[in-house]
C-alpha cells in the first residue's frame, strides 16, 4: 500500500477551466480526489477576423499606451498575429508604446515577448491601471486595452471622459460551462457535505458557480453551506473572491495570489483541520468529504454511512440514538434504515467493533483502547 498523502480522503472541487490541469495534478499528488467542474470556458478569438483586423489597425496607427490585462490574452494576441505573419510588425509597434501591466502575470508575458513594461499595477486590477493613467494625464493619447474575458466598459469610458482615445481589443471571451451537468452535480455534492474544499481561480468563474446554483434552485443551499465553513471556499486572490465577499462570505485567500500559494494554503488548512476527527480504539479517525481515514487508511464511504459516522464522531464516543441517526440519513424513513446503514458502515470500515451497539439506546464509537489479552 502506498503511503497516504496529506490530503488522502479529501474531495476537492475545482471550478477553473484554464490551467486546471496544474491544480488537479497538484491536489491528486497529495492524495485528494478532485471533481473538475469548470463553470466557464475560455473561447479564443485567435481565428476571428475581427482580431486580425484590429491588429492591423494597431500596427497602422500605433498607440501611445497599451494596457495588458492578462498573460493568456497577451500571448494569444501575439500568437494570432503570428498566424498571419504580423507578429514581427506587432512587436515592433508595441516596443514603441508605453506598456502597462495589470499585474505580475501580465508583466511576465510582456517580458517573455522580449518587451519591457513601463509600469505594473500592485493590486492586479484594471481599475488601478485606469487610475494611474488618469493621474498621469491622457488627454489626446491613443490607448489600446487588451480585454480579458469579462471586461468592464465603464473603465474604458473613464479614460474617454478625460480626453483619451480608447480602443478595446478582445483576444478571448468567457463562454458557458463545457459540462453544465457536471457543475450542477458538483454543487449538489458541495451542499450535501461531500466536498472538503472548492477552489476558484477567476472572479467570472466564481460568479458563474453562484449563477449556476441559482439556475438550478441550489443558490440558497450553496450560500448557506459556504457560510457555515464546513466546506473550505478558497480563491486565488481578492479579485477572485469578490463575488463571495459581496455576499458577506469570507473565502480563504493566500498572501501571494498565485496557484502555488493557493495549493499550499488549501493543503495546510485541510491537513490542520481536525474538527471532525477522534482518537478511537483502532487509531485516529478523520471524516472527509467523501471518505473517512482510519489510522492512515482511506475508507471510501457512501453518503449514508458517512453521515452516520460523522454523527458518531461528533458525539465523541457518547451514545447516539437511532432517531438521531435517522435524522441525519438522507432519504431514510424509519429506524430500520439506520440498522442497515450501520451494517454497511461496519463492512466498509473493516473494523466492525469500531461501531458498538448499545442495547435499547443506539450506537457509539469505540474510543477506549482495545483490551490486550494474554
Amino acid at each position: 500500500m502506498s503511503k497516504p498523502g496529506p490530503l488522502s480522503g479529501c474531495t476537492i472541487a475545482v471550478t477553473a477551466h484554464r490551467r486546471a490541469d496544474d491544480l488537479i495534478a497538484s491536489f491528486e499528488r497529495r492524495g485528494a480526489k478532485v471533481l473538475h467542474a469548470p463553470t466557464l470556458q475560455i473561447v479564443p478569438a485567435a481565428d476571428d477576423q475581427p482580431l486580425i483586423e484590429a491588429t492591423r489597425r494597431v500596427i497602422a496607427n500605433p498607440p501611445d499606451d497599451v494596457v495588458v490585462t492578462t498573460a493568456v490574452g497577451f500571448r494569444g494576441w501575439i500568437e494570432a498575429a503570428d498566424t498571419v505573419g504580423l507578429a514581427a510588425d506587432l512587436l515592433s509597434t508595441l516596443e514603441g508604446s508605453r506598456l502597462l501591466a495589470r499585474g505580475p502575470k501580465a508583466r511576465g508575458a510582456i517580458r517573455a515577448a522580449g518587451l519591457v513594461e513601463h509600469w505594473s499595477a500592485r493590486s492586479e486590477t484594471t481599475a488601478e491601471v485606469v487610475d494611474w493613467l488618469r493621474d498621469q494625464g491622457v488627454a489626446g493619447r491613443k490607448i489600446v486595452v487588451q480585454l480579458h474575458g469579462l471586461s468592464d466598459p465603464s473603465l474604458q469610458d473613464a479614460l474617454r471622459t478625460v480626453g483619451a482615445s480608447v480602443r478595446g481589443l478582445e483576444v478571448y471571451r468567457w463562454g458557458p460551462a463545457p459540462d453544465p451537468a457536471a457543475v450542477e452535480r458538483t454543487i449538489g455534492q458541495i451542499c450535501a457535505g461531500g466536498v472538503d474544499a472548492v477552489v476558484h481561480t477567476s472572479a467570472p468563474g466564481a460568479q458563474a458557480l453562484l449563477d449556476a446554483a441559482a439556475l438550478n434552485d441550489q443558490y440558497d443551499a450553496l450560500v448557506a453551506t459556504l457560510r457555515t465553513g464546513r466546506v473550505l471556499n478558497a480563491c486565488v486572490g481578492p479579485i477572485t473572491a469578490g463575488p463571495f465577499v459581496a455576499l458577506g462570505l469570507e473565502p480563504l485567500v493566500p498572501d501571494r495570489f498565485r496557484l502555488g500559494a493557493l495549493i499550499r494554503i488549501v493543503t495546510d488548512r485541510l491537513t490542520d483541520d481536525n474538527a471532525r476527527s477522534i482518537e478511537t480504539a483502532f487509531g485516529q479517525l478523520v471524516i472527509r468529504g467523501g471518505a473517512a481515514v482510519l489510522d492512515g487508511v482511506v475508507l471510501p464511504l457512501g453518503p449514508g454511512p458517512r453521515a452516520v459516522l460523522a454523527a458518531l464522531v461528533a458525539a465523541g464516543g457518547d451514545v447516539v440514538s437511532r432517531p438521531d441517526l435517522l435524522a441525519v440519513l438522507p432519504g431514510a424513513e424509519d429506524v430500520h434504515a439506520v440498522e442497515v446503514t450501520v451494517n454497511r458502515l461496519r463492512t466498509a470500515v473493516g473494523r466492525p467493533e469500531l461501531v458498538r451497539t448499545v442495547v435499547r439506546r443506539g450506537y457509539r464509537l469505540a474510543v477506549e483502547p482495545v483490551p490486550v489479552t494474554t
